[in-house]
């Protein structure tokens, strides 16, 4: 990985502070949080601080409060939900700086546990403000980058701050970089790539730079429709980008140029509209009407992608391969998850909507490795760096 970790420092009796991933998802109603996975993600780090002595200082935003404060989206219930996760009392403070944040950093023993308010309360934070990300670094001696999901942003947390203090990565962040670094550098072969999702223009950079390393690419999603269209078929309403036609035609012709084979659905799941009432109806790609949606991959597709995917030894999957939040039109995607999980080989999933999928099926434990990070995990593997990465503590340093 090639950069500093909290096993590289001395942590006993510093002030540690450490930025998380805790935008959890919440019920809005009840203010109850609906899955701490991105907070069970962290706990590893903390325990080790904890276990170290360190004076844990942690630091996250909670949904989009715009750059003020939101009283739904305070931290207490994220407090709350740690507190009972590492059956240690975490305290938690009205804001993320300023002299009360000080004064509770001040009382805190080594070994305790301090949950910092929201940090996008603050709109100097998106804004990657030099004097906001000092008054956070007054607050502690080492700063520790464990939200990789926040890593692809250039914020005063994520970025700024590590100009001011001793920079490491946290244990999460480590096996994100390991994991995902793995199937760039060393995938065991062969390599199937499953992508699905809206828009081909999200995982354009992604193809890009993996078409090169994998052996079998398989297109499902609303994605699919592009590279439908471009092939001449018929796809009905389904969104089609009519500016990446072009690219997904060279991406076709690309793979033809490689030994790696690109697999698209055969047969579809259309419907007149897309909601809860709606209901599909099965055709081959060449029978979609033009007053039809494509909701979903068909029966032969799931099996033509499940007998191709049987095959690998390392498979990486992002992206949904029909309209999942309708639940009729989420066969497709439960199915392929399922066999990832049963698969004998290295699966590997990108983070957001694809790892949310996972841990409602609960199957999170038979992966790999499922990331924490969705745009983060993207740019990753798209071969750019990450700006919270790249400003912390190379080894040698």
């Amino acid at each position: 990985m090639g950069k500093k970790t909290i096993l590289d420092i001395e942590v006993r009796g510093k002030r540690v502070l450490v930025r998380v991933d805790f935008n959890v998802p919440l019920d809005m109603k009840t203010g109850a949080i609906t899955d701490d996975s991105r907070i069970r993600a962290a706990l590893p780090t903390i325990r080790y601080l904890v276990d170290h002595k360190a004076k844990v200082i942690l630091c996250s935003h909670l949904g989009r409060p715009g750059g003020r404060v939101v009283e739904e989206l305070r931290m207490t219930p994220v407090a709350q939900r740690l507190s009972h996760l590492i059956d240690l009392p975490v305290s938690a403070v009205s804001d993320c700086i300023g002299v009360e944040v000080e004064k509770a950093i001040e009382n805190l023993n080594d070994g305790e546990v301090l949950l910092l308010e929201n940090l996008r309360f603050h709109p100097e934070e998106e804004a990657n403000d030099p004097s906001f990300a000092q008054a956070l670094a007054k607050l502690a001696d080492i700063y520790v980058n464990d939200a990789f999901g926040s890593a692809h942003r250039a914020h005063a947390s994520t970025v700024g701050v590590a100009k001011y203090l001793p920079a490491v990565v946290g244990f999460l962040m480590e096996k994100e970089l390991e994991a995902l670094s793995s199937i760039l550098t060393n995938p065991e072969h062969p390599f199937g790539g499953l992508l699905g999702g809206a828009k081909v223009s999200d995982k354009i950079g992604l193809i890009q730079n993996i078409l090169d390393k994998v052996d079998l690419l398989l297109i499902g999603g609303g994605m699919a429709a592009t590279f439908l269209k471009v092939q001449g078929y018929e796809v009905g309403l389904s969104l089609v980008e009519a500016d990446k036609q072009g690219l997904a035609r060279q991406l076709i012709q690309a793979t033809q140029k490689t030994e790696a084979s690109l697999l698209l659905p055969v047969d579809v799941v259309v419907s007149d509209s897309i909601s809860e009432q709606a209901t599909g109806e099965v055709v081959p790609i060449a029978e979609i009407l033009p007053n039809k949606y494509i909701v979903d991959i068909g029966p032969r597709t799931i099996a033509l992608f499940s007998q191709q995917l049987r095959q690998c030894q390392t498979v990486f999957w992002n992206g949904p391969m029909g309209v999942y939040e309708v639940p009729q039109f989420a066969q497709g995607t439960r199915a392929l998850v399922e066999l990832l999980a049963n698969l004998k080989a290295t699966t590997i999933v990108g983070g957001g909507s694809t790892a949310e999928i996972v841990e409602e099926m609960n199957l999170t434990d038979k992966m790999a490795h499922v990331s924490t990070g969705g745009g983060a995990s993207l740019r990753f593997l798209e071969g750019k760096s990450l700006p919270g990465v790249a400003v912390l503590l190379d080894k040698g340093q």
